[in-house]
Formats: C-alpha cells, sequence, structure tokens
C-alpha cells in the first residue's frame, strides 16, 4: 500500500476517478497472459491526458516506485506484470488517433488505440496499416510498439518496427524525448526510435506515436491446403519460398490445432487433416490471380489432398477469425496453456517441426503448434495443468529443448512475444555475456533508480 500522501499526489495528478487502490482492482493488474505467478501493486493509475502521465512517471521517480506500463495485458512473457508495491500506468484513457494524413501516409496515435480501431479507420480512408497480432481486437498500439509485435502479414510486410517512423516519449524524469520523424526519410541523431521499439517499458514511456501507412491492395485471394501428412505441410512452406513467392501470409497449423479451432469455431476445417497451410496473396490483381496459381500447384505438386480457394470475402474472413482463435480454441482444452514463440529461419521450418513432434514424445505433453509457418515463427503450444507438479517438470525441460534447438537452426528466442521475464535467464543462450552488460548500462544509464518495468528482458543485476 503507497503512503497517504504519495496517493495524494496521484490523485492530484490523474483525478481520483483514475486511481485504484481496492484489492480487486490491483489483483485485476497483477498478471497478464503469460503462466507466471501474480504480483500485487501498490496502486493503478489510468492518466487520461499525456501531460498527467508525465507527471505521474516522475513522482514515481522521484519516490522510487516500480513503474510498470499496460496496455490491454495480452502480453505473453510476463512483460506487464508489476513490481511487488509499485505503480501500474493503464494506457487505456489516452487513446485518441491524433491524424491519419492521407497525403504522406503516415498515422499519429496515442499509445492507448486498440491495433484494430486504427487499422479499420485507416482502410476507410483506402490505407493499409499492416501489423496484425492475434490479439489485435484488444492489444494496443504502445504495447505492440514495446513488445515489436508482429502478426499473420508479417512474411510479406514485416513487423511493427517496420512502421514505426517516430515517437515522442517520457524519459524517468517525466521530460519530452522526440524521435524520428514524419518524413520517409530520417538521419537525424542516434536511432532512439529502434532503440524503444521491443524495450518493453524499460527505458521510456510512450507517450505518442508516428506510424507509417501504405496503400490498400486491390486484390486478395486466400486459400486453404490440406494434407495428410505434417511433414509435407512443412515442406511445402519451405518450397513457396524457395519460389520467390512471397505471401501475405503462410500460416500452419497441425491436427492438434484444426480439431481444437473448429470445434470452438465451427468453420468447417477438415478434423481428419494432419495439417493445414491457410495462404493470402495479394495486391496487383493479374500478379495476385499468377501467384495463386503458383502457389496451388506447389501445394499440389507437395502432397495437398486438396487446395480450396475461398469463394468470396465473407468466406476469406470467415477462415482468418478462425486461425485468429486458434489460441483460445487451445485454452479451453487443458486448465494451463503455455505459448512460445521461437523462430527459426524459414528453411529450418520442416527441421523445427519435427523437432517439436520429439520434444512432445520425449516429454509426454500434448504440444499443438500453429504460426506464421512464412516467416519462420511458429507458435508451439502446450497444453498441461500447472497444479500437476510431475507434468509441470516436464513442461519447463520442454520449453528449454524448444529454445535450444531453434538456437540451434539459427534462431531466436521470441519473433514476437518479447522476453519479459519468462525468457530473461534464457537470454544469454542467444546473445553474449558482454551483451548483456552493455544492456544493463544502456538502462542503467538512463533509469539510475531502476523503476521503469525493473527485471524485465535483461533480468536484475546481482543487489538490484
Amino acid at each position: 500500500m503507497l503512503s497517504p500522501s504519495l496517493l495524494k499526489s496521484f490523485v492530484e495528478i490523474v483525478g481520483p476517478e483514475n486511481v485504484f487502490t481496492d484489492k480487486a482492482d490491483l489483483v485485476a493488474y497483477s498478471y497478464d497472459a503469460a503462466v507466471l505467478d501474480a504480483v500485487v501493486p501498490g496502486a493503478v493509475l489510468r492518466p487520461v491526458t499525456t501531460e498527467a502521465l508525465g507527471a505521474a512517471v516522475r513522482v514515481c521517480n522521484e519516490n522510487r516506485l516500480p513503474l510498470t506500463v499496460r496496455g490491454a495485458g495480452t502480453n505473453l512473457s510476463g512483460g506487464t506484470i508489476p513490481d511487488a508495491g509499485g505503480v501500474v500506468i493503464v494506457t487505456n484513457g489516452l487513446n485518441r488517433i491524433l491524424e491519419i494524413n492521407e497525403a504522406d501516409m503516415y498515422a499519429r496515435v496515442e499509445p492507448g488505440v486498440v491495433t484494430a480501431k486504427l487499422a479499420a479507420a485507416v482502410e476507410a480512408k483506402g490505407l493499409f496499416y499492416p501489423p496484425d497480432p492475434g490479439s489485435q481486437s484488444v492489444s494496443t498500439l504502445g504495447g505492440n510498439v514495446a513488445e515489436n509485435a508482429g502478426g499473420l502479414r508479417g512474411l510479406k510486410y514485416g513487423v511493427t518496427r517496420d512502421y514505426v517512423m517516430g515517437l515522442e516519449f517520457f524519459d524517468v524524469d517525466g521530460n519530452i524525448v522526440k524521435t524520428g520523424s514524419r518524413t520517409v526519410k530520417c538521419a537525424t541523431g542516434y536511432n532512439l526510435t529502434a532503440l524503444m521499439v521491443g524495450s518493453e517499458g524499460t527505458l521510456g514511456v510512450l507517450k505518442e506515436i508516428i506510424l507509417k501507412l501504405i496503400p490498400l491492395p486491390t486484390h486478395r485471394k486466400s486459400m486453404i491446403a490440406v494434407f495428410d501428412k505434417i511433414e509435407a505441410a512443412s515442406e511445402t512452406v519451405a518450397a513457396i519460398i524457395a519460389a520467390r513467392i512471397v505471401p501475405a501470409t503462410l500460416e500452419f497449423m497441425d491436427n492438434f490445432t484444426i480439431r481444437a479451432v473448429e470445434a470452438d469455431s465451427k468453420v468447417g476445417l477438415p478434423t481428419d487433416a494432419a495439417a493445414l497451410l491457410l495462404i493470402e496473396v495479394d495486391g496487383h490483381p493479374a500478379m495476385v490471380e499468377e501467384d495463386a496459381d503458383k502457389v496451388a500447384a506447389i501445394c499440389e505438386q507437395r502432397g495437398a489432398l486438396s487446395v480450396r480457394v475461398a469463394g468470396d470475402a465473407a468466406e476469406r474472413d470467415k477462415v482468418w477469425e478462425a486461425r485468429r482463435r486458434a489460441l483460445s480454441a487451445l485454452a479451453k482444452t487443458k486448465p494451463t496453456l503455455v505459448l512460445e514463440d521461437a523462430t527459426v529461419p524459414r528453411s529450418k521450418i520442416p527441421d523445427m517441426v519435427r523437432a517439436i513432434q520429439e520434444i512432445s514424445r520425449t516429454y509426454d505433453l500434448s504440444i499443438g503448434t500453429f504460426g506464421h509457418a512464412g516467416d519462420g515463427n511458429l507458435h508451439p503450444t502446450i497444453l498441461t495443468d500447472k497444479r500437476d507438479k510431475a507434468e509441470w517438470a516436464r513442461v519447463e525441460s520442454a520449453i528449454e529443448a524448444i529454445f535450444d534447438k531453434a538456437l540451434s537452426m539459427g534462431g531466436t528466442l521470441s519473433g514476437e512475444h518479447g522476453i519479459g521475464t519468462a525468457k530473461s535467464g534464457f537470454m544469454e543462450k542467444e546473445t553474449s555475456p558482454a551483451t548483456i552488460v552493455y544492456s544493463r548500462r544502456i538502462k542503467a544509464a538512463l533509469d539510475p533508480n531502476n523503476i521503469l518495468n525493473p527485471g524485465k528482458i535483461i533480468g536484475r543485476a546481482e543487489g538490484a
């Protein structure tokens, strides 16, 4: 519990209706979507102006109060789990789209804008914001930037960092730092924009985001390829990329996931299939038709039992919505769900799929695998019950085995979910001891009191 004087200061800054200290409120902000222990904060603040946001950051630093910024709490790596007794700042009161500039194709937003809201607003003007994390209907753009979120369209269009042109953020003293610009090119000073993207709230607190927009594709074609062998499906992914075709989306689902999604969504997925590829190509109509024909031919050559093309936009949207619900569908099968996002070079997808199957057998665990196979980003999803201590020990060993296998293939611990606290202990395996020390030096210089989301990404130095 914070002192009365501190609570009074926060009330003066954000208003009494935006300071939450009741136990039920605090518990609601003590966890995120990662399978980690909850940590109860001392207070939750909901600023509705950026001036209040900056003032709250300053007060936290002056009083050495740990501060965790939270959007919608969809984080899958523990990035929004607070410090005990610290402060959580919720950004959903800072939810304005400040500008959509059609001439120069950019948008300016506050950090609490929901991703899908911006996507719909720019699409109404014939523009396109491609990053589409699976949680886009609730996740916020500030959270997307903090985690460098990806999504289904990452193969062709990239991830959040590829669309962040500039930022305004508060340093630990509550001062405004500006980086980047509204221009296509900017070579002014250090690239602080890149430093902030993916920093998980450990180096500053976002105030405003400038995002690049692109023209809306004029034509799209979606298809489902059905396979009776999981190996054939994974090898088809590599074959499509090797043919120099870059679909907008190239998604993989194994049988376990197919059955869970169909039971949940009832969209007509073939539950007897060993695996599915969900593919969409977009762009100029003539090119789309040509690429779609090539993709279908490759699928058939590689053993697809059938390739079904969506007849209209409604059918296409139905299939993609079912894919977006894969995580929630799997979550209904067991009490505990652990979703990983270790990523490998695209050519290694068949090897990684085989490795996950072997890990499932070795540790006697149910693992449903789906994900953005076209960019190497699979989501092996372990279905378990954390209350079963023996099984949970196997889960932890399986997670480490998945990480080790991905790294051995030249991959990475995280393609889009971030490191948070869940993976911070593995960082040195991918990088080096000097990398961790170097990163901690940056953190110490910018946040000497270590109040900004402490412990995330690089862990805590001894004594901190």
